[in-house]
């Protein structure tokens, strides 16, 4: 048993960027380590959004819990490809809304 907190990855769509960043704020006040995507102003770039879907399995490797913010219960397919992801790793997963 360790004394750290927990730490979790929240995933969801780029377009609840407002609902993830609630979830941070209130897992963070919780007293939990929160990994999250990246907040950016615009659309990223082929490029980018590689890498930071690549980013993005690695913060779920260092994750105890994944979260999904899913409001409406809707899961898109990047979303979803980050559930077999950590499914296949063993995380356990949460949703905010029932799917």
């Amino acid at each position: 048993m360790t004394d750290r907190p927990e730490i979790v990855c929240i995933c969801g769509s780029a377009r609840f960027m407002a609902e993830m960043r609630a979830a941070n704020r209130d897992l963070t006040f919780a007293g939990v380590i929160v990994v999250a995507p990246s907040d950016a102003d615009q659309s990223p770039t082929p490029e980018q959004k590689a890498v930071l879907d690549a980013l993005h399995l690695r913060k779920i490797d260092l994750a105890d819990r994944v979260l999904i913010v899913n409001p409406g219960g809707y899961v898109g397919e990047s979303t979803r490809r980050k559930i077999v992801y950590a499914q296949a790793v063993g995380k356990p997963i949460t949703f905010t809304d029932p799917i």
